[in-house]
């Protein structure tokens, strides 16, 4: 085998190498939204009721199937009417808040791509407010897990892993075999 065939498929290898790691991590990576912030911020004591409680995502939302629902120390959603999707932010109205405690901020969106993403913060409120509250939250009522549909990570290292391995047993088994 020539010098120059060798080197050829040793790039061509390493190009395609670089290629599919530079796929597998950028790709899940930018798949779906993830939450940048909030308001109020995720675990902050606050004394007074905020006039509503935001939620701000690294691109846009779809408003399909949007949900964000307050629930407080005392079992009541506190929210007042429904979300509101605002490009990258989801809202929804707060008209004062009930008993100190923490509240707990539920939510559920859908990413631009259509995958949902959902997960909860918190925020504890230092002194009682006058606010009153909505329906009860009910018995089966479930908060949801935080979630965001992508690859976990430990994933993508194990795939680039066997595949640098594969490629590099590919590579290794061409060149000895044209040696002989």
């Amino acid at each position: 085998m020539s010098g120059l065939f060798k080197r050829s498929v040793l790039v061509a290898v390493m190009v395609a190498v670089v290629a599919l790691i530079g796929g597998l991590v950028a790709g899940p990576a930018s798949a779906h939204s993830a939450r940048v912030g909030e308001s109020p911020k995720n675990g902050a004591s606050i004394s007074t009721a905020p006039d509503r409680v935001t939620l701000t995502f690294n691109e846009d939302l779809q408003e399909a199937y949007a949900t964000l629902k307050v629930v407080g120390p005392d079992g009541n959603f506190w929210q007042k009417g429904e979300p509101v999707i605002d490009g990258r932010d989801i809202w929804v109205g707060i008209d004062g808040l009930g008993p100190t405690g923490e509240y707990k901020v539920n939510y559920r969106v859908t990413s631009a791509d259509g995958h949902p993403v959902q997960g909860q913060t918190t925020f504890t409120l230092t002194t009682a407010g006058q606010g009153t509250p909505g329906a009860a939250v009910p018995a089966d009522y479930q908060a949801p897990e935080e979630s965001s549909g992508g690859f976990p990570v430990w994933a993508i290292v194990l795939i680039v892993v066997v595949v640098l391995l594969v490629l590099g047993g590919v590579v290794a088994f061409t060149v000895t075999r044209r040696r002989k």
